[in-house]
């Protein structure tokens, strides 16, 4: 490909509602230029990047034998009642009405029309397994797309889903995709972690996200430095800190805290390490009646020590907190403390609250903990001795790094990821729900069990560039890049032998399957340079006249600080030999 015959545009500054890396770069460097809120185009050097990616997930998703489709991006609204999720979905399920007024959404996702078409065609058992795959576009309404395409509205997603007979069928998929996406992200080139991931509502042990490693990644990594366990913040397992707990030592005190409703700031005040105090979280919990209005409401304690925080996912799995819950209002929390926040505790309570410790706070002594009384808190503070045990105690805090890994080996780390690619097993949600059925070895019908798989192709472009750049522009690696290398000619079109050695090496190149971009603009050496660099090309070639008199081309790795020289015969063996590198 000659630069002349391409479309190659770039700019010196990125647009002003560019937040992220990506977004910056990738605007710069010409490869997506914005129609909407969240909505792009993808010009024809960002474009090269999406193909390449969707050509190793199509390349390893066939490998493991899925089968494509496509499905289309606007369905029927009736599908999406049959599940249930028409209505429970919220405003990012973009719904709309075609000229006769009926209902029909935006698929962000699609397990609506795959069970649809395996209820009609899936008859048998002996049909079964069976994955089917698509590369689609979809569409979530977010309420504020940011960061270019890492959270846009519309988006490429590679979506599959697996249709099994029995639960041990249904986790023998499951693991195949788990190969296979760990083969898709090792060819990506991209440093990434597969981590254990909630369930959700659906429940079970067998969910995995795909993260792209990158400082600038929303969630957080947690992996040991002993063993390979690694798992998301809201699934990682918090171990207690402390053995068993000791027995008391001090008097329980009511200590002024004046202006201190903060566990950091009392633990200044008093001088203590913040690992000596206790946080008091307070939810509430609705019980409904027939009409859906509120008959009774549950207050919930839940105690942390002063230097954790809260995770709401483990707080969900907890018996009477499942079905949801809220946090307590400032009425509800003075009707049963007889105070207002920051100063609250278990111990002199108005009216009865279930209680839920963290297992390190279960097994603390003479702790700092509020007095449920302005400007007070409570030393000396033990289980038992000064209020009773709690009603249950759990995992529900976030783990920190230097926690003990919980298969005891080694501590925990954190990195910080961007999820691009999730692997889940759904069971029988949409197939009973929609009555998608098959015939066993009896005759008798019995559910799907599915599983569902994702990758965002066009998230990967950019979570790749969060984690590949430089102050000069992208670093792209060699399985991405939307071309692997340039040459770079100077005086292309003043210079017969530089023009004529610049042909017969791109040509040549070409011939090996190299995927090569001749820049043949005539621009000066400088802008030339700046143009690939920011776009990210992996090897550059430089001809110029000097060079050939001598017998030698310069080439030079984009993450390399200086170029070398090569000696011209030996060019093309030399460049094969860095992009297997």
């Amino acid at each position: 490909m000659k630069a002349s015959q391409f479309f190659v545009s770039t700019l010196k500054e990125a647009p002003a509602d560019a937040e992220v890396t990506s977004h910056k770069l990738m605007t710069r460097a010409g490869m997506i230029k914005k129609l909407g809120a969240g909505i792009y185009n993808y010009m024809p050097m960002g474009l090269r990047v999406i193909r390449k990616v969707e050509n190793i997930v199509r390349e390893e998703m066939n490998r493991a034998g899925a089968v494509e489709l496509t499905m289309p991006v606007v369905q029927p609204a009736e599908l999406w009642e049959e599940s249930g999720r028409f209505s429970k979905m919220g405003p990012e399920l973009l719904r709309l009405k075609d000229r006769h007024d009926r209902d029909f959404v935006m698929q962000p996702t699609s397990e609506e029309a795959i069970t649809d078409i395996a209820r009609q065609e899936l008859r048998s058992y002996k049909q079964l397994p069976k994955n089917f795959y698509q590369i689609q576009t979809k569409f979530r309404d977010e309420r504020r797309p940011r960061f270019g395409i890492m959270r846009g509205r519309e988006f490429t997603m590679k979506d599959a889903y697996s249709f099994d007979r029995d639960q041990a069928a249904a986790k023998a998929s499951y693991d195949v995709m788990r190969v296979a996406y760990r083969a898709i992200f090792d060819r990506f080139g991209l440093k990434y972690r597969a981590v254990a991931a909630d369930s959700g509502a659906i429940g079970g042990d067998l969910s995995e996200e795909f993260q792209v490693i990158a400082d600038t990644g929303e969630d957080a990594l947690i992996y040991s430095t002993g063993s390979d366990y690694a798992a998301n913040i809201e699934l990682a397992e918090a171990v207690a800190l402390i053995a068993a707990r000791g027995a008391a030592k001090e008097a329980l005190t009511k200590t002024p805290t004046p202006g201190k409703s903060t566990c950091a700031d009392v633990a200044t005040l008093l001088g203590l390490p913040l690992d000596r105090t206790v946080k008091s979280l307070v939810l509430a919990t609705d019980e409904l009646d027939d009409k859906g209005d509120v008959k009774k409401t549950t207050v919930w304690l839940l105690l942390l020590r002063g230097d954790h925080d809260m995770n709401e996912v483990k707080v969900g799995k907890i018996a009477g907190l499942k079905d949801g819950f809220r946090f307590a209002t400032v009425g509800e929390i003075e009707d049963h403390f007889g105070c207002k926040p920051g100063y609250l505790g278990p111990i002199g309570l108005k009216k009865p609250v279930k209680v839920v410790s963290d297992r390190t706070v279960a097994n603390m002594s003479d702790f700092v903990v509020g007095a449920n009384e302005l400007d007070f808190h409570l030393t000396g503070a033990n289980w038992g001795r000064d209020f009773p045990e709690p009603d249950a105690v759990a995992d529900i805090r976030n783990v920190v790094a230097g926690d003990p890994s919980p298969d005891g080996q080694g501590v925990l780390a954190i990195d910080r990821g961007i999820e691009v690619g999730h692997v889940f097993y759904l069971g029988t949600k949409y197939s009973k729900s929609m009555n998608a059925t098959f015939l066993d070895e009896t005759g008798k019908p019995q559910p799907f069990e599915m599983g569902c798989y994702g990758i965002g192709v066009t998230r990967i472009a950019a979570a790749a560039i969060e984690q590949n750049n430089d102050a000069r522009g992208i670093i792209w690696p060699v399985a991405l890049a939307p071309f692997t290398v340039v040459i770079c000619p100077i005086g292309y079109d003043r210079n017969a032998e530089v023009k004529a050695a610049a042909d017969k090496l791109h040509d040549e190149l070409a011939a090996v399957g190299v995927d090569v971009m001749l820049d043949d603009r005539g621009e000066r050496p400088g802008a030339m340079f700046a143009d690939w660099e920011l776009i990210g090309i992996p090897v550059r070639v430089v001809i110029s006249d000097r060079g050939l008199k001598e017998g030698q081309l310069e080439v030079q790795g984009r993450r390399e600080e200086k170029a070398s020289t090569v000696a011209l015969p030996d060019i093309v063996a030399d460049v094969r030999a860095r992009l297997a590198a």
